[in-house]
């Protein structure tokens, strides 16, 4: 039976002290010495007071405290004589605990709400089941607990922010399907198995998909979704191969794997083509097992959310994980992704494994980067010389990698384009890294990516996606669109490897080609290769000049593409421009667009001469009489006569 503490209406607490108006009645919560009895009048505020007001409610009843002899606190000595203290407390409806404080009860309450626990030992008529919310994303349903968005109070967390991460990272995978089936897959970090349902969903033959978890309430959350999509479940409790089959699915025959393991246990064990870390925070604990048994040519993407160190926030959190000095600059998201691609490095390059980066993307809650895995020495050490260190101004902001070679120089500013070291006392640069100093994206894959998120109607990750080519492109939008159909049937293409083992040459499925389309094609991924973006980018309202009009941006961007340098516009920032222009250059072409403040409603152009500017002022002051007898030169005189004659007509004057 449940506490008497524990009653469903002030009613019911009134009657377990069976109250009447001529007879003194004890309280039934307190005893003897602590509350006397009283009369009915007395007691009754003395229950609503000082039990019911202060009680917990949970599912219609109400915890009242208790001051019973139920919960003994630590016995005072005083002298000879021992006295056993007891305290007020309640007595918890699910699992008959006694907590002493409201707030700790409320709080070991919400617990057992959250680990699914809401059916009380105490109540012979069971309480209503909680029923879990149902989300759907992407043509998949999953269940989820209460506090699903907050990874402190749930077991399996789940994001619905992330949902842009679920779609790229499901681009990724979808194209390496069409380049080799069936491919296994690795979801390490389950939670609700969300990710895994969709590629299990829509990819189906094409995948073999293996939700991992160590929290044994998310395994079995896992199972419940796959259900819920009609799927097949699989359960692996053990290192062993004993295996369990838990149901079949009505409509869909795929089998989704469901371990519980931790994840590096998993990978030690296992090969797997494609896999997928997503922690809660950092990922560097489990590079080294991820390289350790994935095969060749293929994918391993990494969520990065410890976004405090990476942005700079934090930068002793980042010297421990990542190995890397950081400090606080306007690409800090770029650096961001070249510090988790550094650790991916160093990562493979001890399993002897190169790496060939595909996509890397800082936003506002994540960092997610996807690499292609190159097996061999050769490729790691050609890996590993693109990991060095940035030498950083930071008076004027420009930056620079550091030369390769293990010479030692004197003065390593000089090698920064500006000059701020010469002109500037003191230190004026600092030295970041180590970082990855090689491309960010991968053209070819990039596209296929996009034309996979076509196909399945992503569309929050379409205009990221294509956002992401033009900048691996360095070319503006407008170039974008006739780029694309110009190769559109070769995008269609499947994965061949090319003589140099990298992953980007193309073939239409079904139809015989040629020995000269594959070495075109062959010689267009060269060309990409060569080509690489340029590293980092400007904020165009970080160097704009104080007193001016900056030009509209996309103006901007063909300014700088007209004096020959390559440009586009950059995801990691709305107002950068990715260019290989030098910061003194790229502030040079900014002043001479830039129009004065003052100038209102002049149409933006070129920023005219100081001469012309100083010869203005000049005839402003004449025309208010401030000048009696100022020079002016010949060709001058007009403009002064007639700001004289139409200094009272504003319309006239700017007319004129």
């Amino acid at each position: 039976e449940k506490h008497i503490s524990i009653q469903r209406h002030l009613a019911d607490l009134e009657k377990l002290a069976n109250l009447k108006e001529d007879e003194k009645k004890p309280c039934p919560l307190c005893p003897e010495e602590k509350f006397k009895a009283c009369y009915s009048h007395k007691l009754h505020r003395h229950l609503q007071n000082l039990h019911w007001k202060v009680s917990v409610e949970f599912e219609g009843y109400r915890m009242c405290i208790c001051h019973l002899p139920c919960h003994p606190v630590k016995p005072n000595l005083v002298g000879d004589q021992t006295f056993a203290k007891m305290g007020a407390h309640y007595h918890c409806i699910i699992c008959s605990a006694t907590i002493t404080r409201r707030t700790d009860m409320i709080g070991h309450i919400n617990r057992h709400v959250n680990k699914g626990e809401t059916e009380s030992r105490f109540i012979t008529v069971p309480a209503p089941k909680s029923s879990h919310e149902v989300l759907k994303e992407l043509s998949t349903d999953v269940q989820v607990l209460p506090n699903y968005s907050t990874p402190q109070k749930t077991d399996s967390y789940f994001n619905p922010k992330m949902k842009l991460n679920r779609q790229l990272i499901f681009c990724t995978l979808a194209v390496l399907a069409e380049e080799r089936k069936p491919i296994e897959c690795l979801d390490a970090f389950g939670a609700t198995g969300i990710m895994g349902l969709q590629w299990a969903k829509h990819l189906r033959s094409s995948v073999k998909v293996t939700i991992n978890d160590c929290n044994e309430n998310s395994v079995t959350m896992i199972q419940e979704n796959c259900h819920l999509n009609k799927m097949k479940v699989k359960l692996k409790t053990k290192e062993d191969d004993n295996d369990e089959a838990l149901g079949d699915g009505e409509e869909n025959t795929d089998t989704i794997e469901v371990t519980k393991m931790d994840a590096n246990v998993i990978m030690h064990l296992r090969s797997f083509d494609f896999i997928h870390l997503d922690p809660y925070g950092t990922s560097v604990n489990y590079l080294d097992s991820a390289f350790r048994n994935v095969r060749n040519l293929g994918i391993v993407s990494l969520t990065s959310t410890d976004t405090s160190s990476l942005y700079a926030k934090a930068q002793h959190v980042a010297l421990r994980h990542y190995g890397c000095n950081i400090v606080r600059t306007e690409y800090y998201k770029e650096l961001a992704a070249r510090i988790v691609i550094a650790a991916v490095t160093r990562a493979a390059a001890r399993c002897n494994k190169g790496i060939e980066v595909l996509v890397a993307v800082a936003v506002e809650h994540f960092v997610l980067v996807v690499v292609r895995v190159l097996r061999g020495p050769s490729p790691a050490d050609n890996s590993a010389k693109k990991i060095r260190y940035l030498i950083h101004c930071q008076w004027c902001e420009e930056r620079i990698f550091q030369k390769e070679g293990n010479m030692l120089e004197e003065n390593p500013y000089q090698q920064l384009p500006c000059d701020c070291h010469g002109s500037m006392p003191g230190k004026t640069a600092v030295v970041l890294g180590p970082l990855w100093s090689g491309a960010l994206f991968n053209t070819g894959f990039l596209r296929r990516m996009l034309l996979e998120a076509v196909q399945y109607g992503l569309d929050e990750a379409q205009p990221l996606l294509k956002t992401l080519v033009c900048e691996a492109e360095c070319t503006t939008s407008k170039h974008f669109a006739t780029h694309c159909e110009e190769n559109k049937q070769e995008e269609c293409g499947v994965y061949i490897k090319t003589p140099n083992n990298s992953a980007e040459s193309y073939l239409v499925p079904g139809k015989r080609k040629s020995d000269e389309v594959i070495r075109n094609a062959a010689k267009r991924q060269k060309a990409e290769n060569s080509a690489e973006h340029p590293a980092f980018y400007y904020n165009i309202h970080r160097h704009s000049i104080k007193g001016m009009n900056m030009p509209k941006l996309n103006k901007f961007l063909c300014y700088l593409s007209e004096a020959g340098y390559r440009v586009s516009r950059t995801h990691f920032d709305p107002m950068g421009v990715r260019t290989n222009a030098p910061l003194a250059q790229f502030k040079t072409i900014l002043m001479k667009y830039s129009t004065p403040t003052y100038t209102g409603g002049q149409a933006e152009g070129p920023l005219h001469r100081a001469e012309d500017v100083q010869a203005g002022e000049q005839v402003e002051a004449a025309a208010d009489g401030k000048v009696e007898d100022a020079e002016f030169p010949e060709d001058d005189k007009s403009r002064v006569a007639a700001a004289v004659v139409t200094k009272d007509c504003p319309t006239r004057c700017a007319a004129d």
